[in-house]
């Protein structure tokens, strides 16, 4: 699963690098928690919490139905 949230987010990261900011993959667990690391602008953002919510979240439980939430680390 690992992998394909990977895919996933390599196709989200280009708006997000379009604002100067970024996402790093820390960890896929098995109960379908998928962590991540917002740097750049994105860090210390106050509309950090939508934009994992409302964009990184939804679109991996889109694409990934397996994925139960979206953690920032």
């Amino acid at each position: 699963m690992r992998e394909r949230v990977k895919r996933v987010l390599s196709k989200i990261r280009p708006s997000l690098q379009a604002h100067g900011g970024d996402v790093k993959l820390i960890e896929v667990t098995e109960d379908g928690v998928v962590k991540v690391k917002l740097s750049g602008a994105c860090g210390g953002c106050p509309m950090a919490t939508m934009t994992l919510k409302n964009g990184i979240e939804q679109t991996l439980k889109k694409e990934i139905p397996e994925i139960k939430r979206v953690q920032a680390v």
